[in-house]
């Protein structure tokens, strides 16, 4: 008897050969699904349902895979394909009763249009703001070739990175992320490089939050008491006499980091009677004191232990986001179009199709569509996994239209003249007066949507940082306290001595990029290729270049 329960090729057998071809903990998931045996007495829907031939053929395969090895080795286990279905798995009572499994998971998934937006959502950033100052840089014709070519390759990585788990064989990498990956091609380095990296994108992204919480903060606090004290605003900043639309240029032929106040003056109500409000400015600056404002409300938001709360008005991105489109639809409808082709010349008011500062583009729109850190756990949730490349494609698709639309439109709206193009603002909104209604609403808008967010990025970045140096995402008070006031004041400083937004993010991109959108899918990809004897010179050779035009879009950063 002893013999029948006795696999008939022992671990010793076997030996230590599975494991040196990279076995990984990961497999020990695999052992902990539900053993099927063959039903009796299915309860059900409908009594005494029977399973199918095909579930009884699945139960004798894993029968014959159990005698062949035993638990502790995991050479000869099941592989997927045999591994019954979970609609087709049934847990038995020890009276003899099977009950179906309910398949939670199954029903826990997402149809494809719910992916594709969710896919959308993420994407859709702080990047928007800057899409018109990056194709008032490289162009209007350049700039609109590069934003298609640049998500055309975006997407092609993102493929890349969301198929390389299943490139991987004899191991179980159903649970595996990216930095999974890149630990099994590359070992520690893969692992804690990619960190690095995602931690860039991450703190990036809240510094930038920082930044535009400050503006959005400032100009909604300017509003509201303009509003209160009836004041008449004389701006001093250049701009069109269009009291609905009027649009500004903030900094003309200066330096955009500067901190520029307005020259108002209140009128009561018979006109007579003016008073100085230098007192409000003073203590109500977009970079002296309302960076440091937002410490008290923000500090304390981003030591709560869980972030759940937060994560309830994730739908504030895209309400704010569809505002957006809103808001510039109907800009563009007041204010015309404004356009004139000089392919390398510049004049007083157009800049040319062509320009050399190119690159600032392609360092913000790598943040703009990068979602590869993430993208295998958003693909797990698709209902559908056999159109999940399809779904990434669409998502990407709609992505690069909104880029396209908010980016056209409000280059070809600006009005030129009286304004030049070159007065396009890293934040577009700041070309709109602080007493616009509509753009006081966008405002307001994304001032609380950032607010809700920020903690969620905080998050992401403490249990990324402190799950791998301490193995606890909560090691305690006074580690989390640490660490997030050194990220508020990388926001503050940034704030107030460098505000712009357009240089954090492509910095920040094409920082991230290089390493998490084009070295590392590129060279996981050529391996697994090798590995397969399946790679070809065309391959190696694009792939190669891939990897160079990440190095040299970081690279051109330092000399724009």
């Amino acid at each position: 008897m002893e013999n029948d329960y006795r696999p008939l090729l022992s671990s010793e057998q076997v030996g230590d050969s599975f494991s040196h071809r990279g076995s990984t903990d990961s497999l020990d998931s695999r052992a902990k699904r539900p053993f099927y045996v063959e039903p009796r007495n299915i309860v059900d829907d409908e009594p005494q349902e029977r399973v199918s031939a095909e579930a009884a053929i699945l139960n004798s395969r894993v029968h014959y895979y159990s005698k062949l090895t035993g638990s502790s080795d995991r050479l000869l286990s099941p592989p997927n394909h045999v591994i019954p279905r979970t609609e087709e798995i049934y847990i038995y009572s020890p009276l003899g009763t099977a009950f179906k499994m309910s398949g939670k998971d199954q029903a826990s998934k997402n149809p494809s249009i719910i992916t594709i937006f969710a896919i959308w959502n993420t994407m859709m950033g702080t990047s928007i703001l800057s899409i018109p100052w990056g194709i008032k840089q490289a162009g209007f014709t350049l700039g609109i070739v590069i934003l298609i070519f640049t998500g055309l390759l975006m997407l092609y990585c993102c493929y890349i990175v969301l198929k390389s788990p299943k490139a991987i064989t004899y191991v179980d990498t159903s649970d595996w992320e990216f930095p999974d990956v890149c630990r099994y091609y590359f070992g520690k380095f893969g692992q804690w490089s990619s960190l690095v990296f995602s931690m860039v994108s991450l703190i990036g992204a809240m510094v930038v939050y920082w930044v535009l919480m400050s503006n959005f903060l400032f100009n909604t606090g300017q509003f509201i008491y303009n509003y209160a004290h009836h004041v008449n605003v004389s701006d001093s900043d250049f701009g069109t006499n269009d009291t609905h639309d009027r649009v500004i240029c903030p900094y003309p032929k200066t330096d955009p980091g500067g901190n520029h106040t307005f020259s108002t003056h209140h009128v009561n109500t018979n006109g007579n009677a003016t008073f100085d409000i230098y007192s409000f400015e003073h203590w109500w600056s977009k970079t002296n004191t309302v960076p440091f404002f937002l410490i008290i409300l923000l500090l304390p938001l981003l030591c709560f232990k869980s972030a759940s709360f937060f994560a309830r008005f994730t739908f504030l991105g895209t309400i704010s986001v569809i505002y957006l489109i809103v808001l510039v639809t109907i800009k563009a409808a007041h204010l015309g179009f404004h356009l004139e082709f000089h392919w390398f010349d510049s004049t007083s008011f157009y800049v040319p199709e062509l320009r050399l500062l190119f690159p600032q583009l392609t360092g913000v729109l790598t943040l703009a569509f990068f979602i590869h850190n993430c993208i295998i756990t958003l693909m797990k949730n698709n209902k559908h996994q056999e159109n999940n490349v399809r779904d990434l494609s669409v998502a990407y698709l709609l992505v690069g239209l909104t880029y396209l639309y908010v980016g056209v439109l409000i280059f070809a709206a600006f009005p030129a003249p009286p304004l030049s193009k070159d007065c396009i603002e890293p934040n577009f909104l700041d070309n709109f007066s602080s007493g616009d209604v509509m753009v006081f609403v966008a405002r307001s808008f994304l001032l609380f949507q950032m607010i809700t967010v920020y903690p969620l990025l905080g998050y992401l970045v403490r249990v990324q940082m402190m799950g791998q140096i301490f193995g606890n995402h909560y090691p305690g008070f006074l580690h989390v306290f640490s660490l997030n006031a050194l990220i508020v004041a990388a926001g503050v400083l940034t704030a107030k001595f460098y505000p712009n937004i357009g240089s954090i993010i492509r910095f920040s991109g094409a920082t991230c990029g290089l390493a998490l959108v084009f070295v590392f899918p590129s060279l996981i990809h050529m391996i697994s290729l090798k590995r397969r004897g399946a790679l070809r010179w065309p391959s190696a050779v694009f792939h190669s270049f891939l990897i160079i035009l990440g190095v040299a879009n970081l690279m051109a950063q330092f000399f724009m």
